[in-house]
């Protein structure tokens, strides 16, 4: 990959986060983690302080503040949803909700006391992407991030390989280049369940950012084909492309 590199790696977001810079660079090892921690703590529906749980916690139709970070995944969860035509829904058939942002501040609201959102279908990817920009914005040029098969890499190309989860065998995949590939399992003993219809069991999306790149594979598993009306207008908008794979295999970095 062109450098000795320095790895990291802490569980974090329900999961083992990796994260690669050059040798050297380990201040900004601790700025990808630190980013990474901030959306475990705004977004987590297991922190009693998150921004979801005040939200959660708060009366139907109250406006609730959000950090900023926060009102970003939930108005891009908003976005992908309306182009899904609902197939992407971080509420899960729990209930109506909406995003607003009044005089800068944004704000979610929760139409229905049943409804509970969860961000895990789009927040992985989206820390991922912040944890890339504040290693680079440091001045480093070169770092990827891992987290749990989210993966993205930025000033390097990286080989991806698939790995069996029966037999444990991998097999070359793909090179990825300053971009992001997300993968979703929901095969037997996955931790992962999808809400909606099962289409595929195992997907995979590239695309330049990913935050979209997770999100769209739940759409994709769900749809199962590539050229369906929503699918593909929908990579095209975000510069995105799909797999589909057998049942028993997951991504991960060589």
């Amino acid at each position: 990959m062109g450098h000795s590199w320095l790895r990291r790696a802490r569980p974090l977001l329900g999961t083992l986060v990796e994260v690669g810079v050059p040798e050297g660079c380990d201040d900004a090892v601790e700025l990808a983690f630190g980013a990474i921690e901030q959306v475990q703590r705004l977004m987590s529906v297991h922190d009693a302080n998150s921004d979801l749980s005040r939200l959660h916690d708060a009366s139907v139709d109250a406006e609730v503040a959000l950090h900023p970070w926060t009102g970003d995944v939930l108005a891009l969860a908003a976005q992908l949803a309306m182009q899904t035509g609902g197939l992407f829904d971080v509420a899960r058939g729990s209930g109506e909700w909406s995003y607003l942002s009044t005089k800068g501040q944004a704000c979610a609201v929760r139409h229905s006391s049943a409804c509970r959102l969860d961000l895990g279908g789009i927040a992985k990817g989206w820390a991922v992407d912040k944890a890339i920009e504040a290693v680079l914005a440091s001045g480093v040029s070169a770092v990827w991030v891992n987290a749990g098969g989210d993966l993205r890499c930025q000033g390097l190309t990286m080989p991806v390989v698939l790995r069996d989860e029966v037999t444990g065998g991998a097999r070359p995949w793909l090179q990825l280049s300053d971009g992001a590939v997300a993968t979703s399992w929901f095969g037997q003993g996955s931790r992962v369940r999808l809400h909606g219809r099962q289409g595929v069991w195992h997907v995979s999306v590239a695309a330049p950012r990913c935050a979209f790149a997770d999100a769209l594979t739940k759409v994709v598993a769900q749809v199962g084909h590539a050229d369906d009306a929503v699918i593909s207008p929908l990579l095209a908008a975000h510069g995105a492309q799909m797999w589909i794979h057998g049942q028993t295999c997951h991504t991960e970095t060589a």
